[in-house]
């Protein structure tokens, strides 16, 4: 018997089918949160041809315990073959949806739940996370950041506020962009951040010899085009996220100084980058070129190489 030629086709694609693999991020809504976990699966992406990702907002804790001592899923979706989330409030849903599925779930930093029920904890140094089985200690949190073809002489500015950790010295700060400014003479452009007082935004946008573009005026997507075209990076130093992003988009890397209320880990994580001369606080510039890393820091990538060799993922049914 000859096999017809839609026959053929609807096997092909169904053969098609099972080969792509599917990744569900549970989101709490958070952009920050959310990055991390886009960042971890845009680099599994890249390793696999055919994956596709799709995003789940969290259980009520109701329904989340539910169905976590039921094991069973009502998510109306198809079965994934592997579960991401960051945030306090996508632990339980992970775990819900891990026994409902049977599938391995991945948590990005230091969860609120045991350890050892997720599969793997990818956790920033900074925290301290514990050396055991399913702990991968990371540099900062994973994101979405790539380097791109930079821009000769392109420079960015990126400035945060005022935080429960961090002070605010507004006249500091723009004497120290006024220096740089007037000492590195590339193309320089800053922008702000919703923790930026107005008055600061103010004064930023009537600096000579820089280009101020307000966040509120950036568009989704803005900054990683930014950076990722961009040889170097100025960051306060309340904004530590975003000096891990700057290094991953292969920035060279300065650090603006902020005054600090207390000490707390993040600084302490970028404390450890200084002492690793992976950037450069403005105390310690003399006016030259800063340089980018020979390598940039590419966590999300690293860590989606470790799921990887771990069997977590990628591994034919």
């Amino acid at each position: 018997m000859i096999a017809s030629s839609s026959g053929r086709n609807n096997t092909q694609a169904i053969n098609a089918r099972a080969t792509v693999k599917r990744i569900v991020i549970v989101s709490d809504g958070k952009p920050g949160h959310l990055n991390q976990s886009q960042g971890l699966a845009e680099a599994l992406q890249r390793l696999l041809p055919e994956v596709e990702i799709e995003t789940l907002p969290p259980f009520t804790r109701g329904v989340a315990l539910k169905e976590l001592l039921l094991g069973r899923s009502s998510a109306q979706i198809a079965k994934p073959d592997l579960l991401i989330g960051a945030g306090h409030a996508t632990h339980l849903t992970l775990l819900a949806l891990k026994r409902g599925w049977r599938v391995p779930a991945v948590v990005l930093m230091k969860p609120s739940l045991p350890l050892s029920l997720f599969d793997l904890c990818l956790i920033p140094e900074h925290d301290s996370p514990p050396s055991q089985g399913n702990v991968v200690a990371t540099r900062g949190a994973l994101n979405r950041m790539r380097p791109g073809e930079k821009t000769p002489d392109s420079g960015m500015i990126l400035v945060g506020g005022p935080s429960k950790h961090s002070g605010w010295d507004e006249t500091g700060l723009i004497r120290a962009i006024e220096r740089i400014v007037s000492e590195d003479g590339r193309s320089w452009r800053a922008t702000s951040s919703r923790r930026t007082p107005a008055e600061t935004e103010v004064k930023l946008a009537h600096l000579s010899g820089l280009e101020f573009v307000p966040a509120a005026q950036t568009p989704s997507g803005w900054l990683p085009q930014q950076l990722a075209v961009t040889e170097c990076c100025w960051v306060s130093a309340d904004s530590v996220s975003m000096v891990y992003e700057a290094l991953s988009a292969g920035c060279a890397v300065g650090v603006l100084p902020v005054p600090q209320l207390k000490q707390n880990r993040l600084q302490a994580g970028l404390q450890q980058l200084v002492d690793a001369k992976r950037v450069v606080p403005l105390e310690q510039w003399r006016g030259e070129a800063l340089q980018p890393d020979a390598e940039p820091l590419d966590e999300a990538g690293r860590c989606a190489r470790e799921l990887m060799a771990r069997g977590l993922f990628g591994a034919q049914a």
